[in-house]
């Protein structure tokens, strides 16, 4: 098969996995507190990503980093999976999925912001266009359409959904820098990540074991929102001609997401969502074609 098939084919799977997992958020938040989610699902992301490196044979990598290149993971770890989930989860836990999930989906746009100060970048008349256009969805959506009365159904939510917009975004920009194997890289951050995962839920909650739902919600939550969904994007990148060719494609995934979400969560989408999903979208197109297209490693 020609390898540009197989990069769509790929990052069509990964988009359409990446389109549940704000359904399956939810559904396991009935089940779990937002840390108890976070430990099972790095759990199995850990166990996923271990089983994908030893198919590979690429252990053996491991043993040729340096203790900088530890600290790194260590650090990088620290922002995902621990502070951005957590983030993440909490405002999931606090906020409709429908609202949540295009809130989270302002990462470009906060990208572009720490570009600025981060990476030294000037930005144009397009991209502050382009940012102050997906803040416009973002007010949208936090207030359900309320924009007059200047009222958000839950600021702490909203905050806190933006705000795993914003610590992905660092994330992005520290990843990239590092040039090692995407999948160990993703395992290292796992690792290390989880020890902070698991002094937070000895402090703040409790190691429990959950309702068969309750599990199987976050088991699904690590595979495909952690791990096999990412081994599957980096691949169809790979293959593909040009990153913009499926990059494009994860545009699909929040209009995606709120099918999921009204047919597996029973929320009922607001047209307010829907029109704050458009402004965001909209915004980050425009701010894209104002440079350096993003390679979405999300």
């Amino acid at each position: 098969m020609e390898k540009q098939k197989q990069a769509y084919i790929y990052a069509i799977a990964s988009v359409l996995l990446w389109s549940t997992v704000a359904s399956a958020f939810k559904i396991s938040l009935r089940y779990l507190d937002f840390l108890q989610l976070l430990f099972y699902a790095s759990i199995t992301s850990i166990l996923i990503l271990f089983l994908s490196l030893l198919i590979q044979n690429k252990l053996e990598l491991l043993k040729t980093y340096s203790k900088k290149d530890y600290l790194r993971s260590v650090l990088l770890g620290f922002l995902n999976p621990f502070l951005y989930y957590v983030v993440l989860f909490k405002a999931y836990s606090l906020l409709p999925a429908q609202e949540a999930q295009p809130l989270n989906f302002t990462w470009p746009i906060m990208l572009a912001l720490l570009s600025i100060p981060l990476l030294k970048q000037r930005i144009g008349f397009r991209s502050v266009l382009g940012i102050l256009i997906s803040f416009a969805g973002v007010f949208i959506i936090s207030t359900q359409g309320n924009i007059l009365k200047f009222s958000f159904t839950n600021l702490n939510g909203a905050l806190l959904a933006v705000g795993s917009a914003l610590i992905w975004a660092l994330f992005w920009i520290y990843n990239t820098r590092d040039q090692r194997d995407d999948v160990i890289k993703l395992f290292l951050n796992f690792v290390f990540g989880f020890i902070f995962i698991l002094i937070s839920i000895l402090l703040f909650s409790r190691i429990t074991f959950p309702e068969t739902t309750g599990l199987a919600g976050a088991i699904y939550v690590g595979l495909f929102e952690m791990g096999i969904t990412f081994i599957l994007w980096s691949k169809a990148l790979k293959l593909s001609r040009t990153t913009a060719q499926v990059s494009n494609l994860i545009y699909m995934s929040p209009f995606l997401s709120l099918v999921f979400i009204h047919f597996i969560v029973g929320e009922r989408i607001l047209p307010s969502t829907i029109i704050g999903l458009i402004f965001i979208v909209t915004g980050i197109i425009v701010q894209q074609c104002s440079g350096r297209p993003i390679r979405y490693c999300r």
